[in-house]
């Protein structure tokens, strides 16, 4: 279970984002990095019953701040990641622990370019599949909307009047549901997580056929 200490934890390191409070409390971030890594062992193993999962990893707490403008040197939450298997399985959990802001979810927050535009032909061609599935009722009640950034008008080589442009604009696709911390605390929270990720598995299973075929339909594994 996740206990009320360890929110109070994260609050208090966002409030002392400096290494002096965090070393000094190393012995708590130890023991609460325990809690959540026992958690994301028993989300992977219920979820290993209902996909195929190939691993799991928990994000290091420590901020790269080589780049940013924000120079506080922790996450002042714990996040991570569960990966599918092989090939053919497209798509990927992710879990975020975190003050008034625990969220569950997963997609394609990154596409590279050669995927990004094999999904725009798709949809191009014929979006009712994916309509279908993002406005199934259990769908949008869990998750609402269909997430990502997009391109202001239509991407290169796609028409700004196509009736799918709301989806072909897209840079990224993904769906999230978020928690509160009360559910989060809950004894069966693993559970409640899992139950997210299965309703997402329609969406991963089609985003998996289209990234795996040609515009025929054709296996390119």
């Amino acid at each position: 279970m996740i206990t009320k200490e360890l929110f109070i934890y994260l609050s208090k390191l966002e409030k002392n984002n400096n290494r002096d409070w965090f070393n000094k409390n190393k012995a708590s971030y130890l023991q609460y990095h325990a809690e959540v890594k026992n958690l994301f062992q028993d989300v992977h193993d219920q979820l290993a019953k209902q996909d195929q999962i190939e691993s799991h990893k928990l994000m290091r707490i420590y901020r790269d701040i080589r780049f940013s403008k924000d120079k506080t040197p922790f996450k002042p939450r714990f996040a991570g990641s569960f990966k599918r298997a092989t090939p053919a399985l497209r798509g990927g959990y992710f879990l975020n622990i975190q003050p008034g802001a625990s969220i569950a979810g997963g997609g394609f927050y990154g596409p590279n370019p050669k995927d990004l535009k094999r999904i725009r032909e798709e949809l191009e061609m014929d979006a009712t599949p994916l309509r279908q599935i993002i406005n199934e009722p259990k769908f949008s009640h869990v998750f609402g909307s269909l997430l990502g950034e997009e391109v202001k008008t239509a991407p290169r080589g796609f028409s700004a009047d196509h009736d799918a442009i709301d989806l072909i604009r897209k840079k990224q696709f993904y769906v999230m549901h978020q928690f509160t911390d009360e559910e989060v605390m809950s004894p069966d929270f693993s559970s409640k997580v899992v139950e997210v990720y299965k309703t997402i598995l329609p969406f991963f299973d089609y985003m998996s056929e289209v990234l795996t075929t040609d515009l025929n339909g054709e296996s390119i594994l």
